[in-house]
């Protein structure tokens, strides 16, 4: 699921920074995170349009 992928790269993310990787290890891990939270963020707003649809009908 896309709430244990979150929890999953922020969980690698955390300990890159708590073992003082490289920057662009860390960058890239962050990067890859947004994306996921970005992502969760879409399909939550497509099913709270699509409950707000069917509440209008």
């Amino acid at each position: 699921m896309l709430n244990d992928d979150i929890c999953k790269k922020r969980d690698e993310l955390n300990q890159s920074i708590a073992e003082n990787k490289d920057y662009s290890i860390i960058y890239r891990l962050s990067v890859e995170l947004d994306e996921l939270i970005a992502e969760f963020y879409r399909k939550g707003s497509k099913s709270q349009e699509k409950d707000l649809y069917l509440v209008k009908k």
